[in-house]
């Protein structure tokens, strides 16, 4: 899951309504510069987006990512009642997406659906520090939904990548190569890694970075170690190329940690 690896993302909600919408509902055609999720608890709707069209019903999850073109409007004889968050992250991160399709089932629970309510009466009311609080459930309500998303994705995860994924965690450091792992397992390269990106939605280099360099960013926050010996530690013996994978996924680099 993407997202497990962009801890410093910061919601930034500038819409929420209870939408009750009326049977000529309707939201015009165009391209949006945010994220919209969108919660459904009653009626039925017709979203477009992209072009295709998706009818969406009660208890369904609703996401529109950044740069995507969106339209909607209700079904007359049985309009729909949601709740939508419209956001933006914090710079640089906003072309960061969700994990979730346009439509997703069983992921509202009474849990979330109690915690829609709270901010409902945090956002209205508008005491002092509202946005903090109200910004506090809404990652709480993200991370509700993250969380049963990563445990239904782990049910349904291949057991070699499962079993290759926690190898990786362990021995991060060595020289591993995907060709050594499909040797293993008796698997054309090229068939373990398409395998790989299916179950974890990263290409295997891609994985392999990340868990190195969190485990660098770790190391690098205890002041113990220099650059080039956690670069080192890490898997990485080009420090140059170590700087520039971490500010990629950090945002910042490896000094700036250390000047901390």
């Amino acid at each position: 899951m993407e997202l497990e690896y962009h801890p410093h993302l910061v919601p930034n909600i500038f819409l929420f309504v209870d939408r009750k919408c009326y049977p000529d509902w309707t939201i015009q055609k165009a391209r949006i510069g945010f994220h919209d999720l969108t919660f459904v608890v009653d009626g039925r709707a017709n979203y477009y987006i992209d072009g295709k069209k998706f009818v969406v019903e009660a208890g369904d999850l609703v996401y529109v990512p950044r740069g995507s073109v969106r339209e909607a409007h209700t079904c007359k004889e049985s309009p729909m009642h949601a709740y939508p968050f419209n956001f933006f992250w914090a710079e640089p991160h906003n072309h960061i997406r969700l994990p979730f399709g346009v439509v997703t089932k069983k992921l509202i629970t009474k849990e979330i659906l109690a915690y829609i309510r709270e901010f409902n009466h945090v956002w209205m009311n508008k005491q002092p520090f509202y946005m903090i609080h109200a910004r506090a459930l809404f990652e709480l309500i993200l991370h509700r939904l993250l969380h049963a998303m990563h445990r239904q994705t782990s049910m349904l995860m291949d057991p070699r990548i499962k079993k290759l994924t926690a190898f990786i965690e362990e021995h991060y450091a060595e020289d591993l190569t995907l060709n050594d792992f499909a040797d293993q397992l008796n698997l054309h390269p090229v068939y373990l890694g398409k395998l790989f990106k299916l179950n974890t939605g990263s290409t295997y280099k891609e994985y392999l970075q990340r868990v190195r360099v969190n485990n660098a960013e770790i190391m690098l926050a205890t002041g113990n170690c220099t650059v080039t010996e956690v670069a080192e530690c890490c898997g990485f013996y080009d420090l140059s190329y170590f700087s520039k994978v971490f500010k990629e996924s950090k945002g910042y680099p490896p000094s700036a940690i250390k000047r901390q």
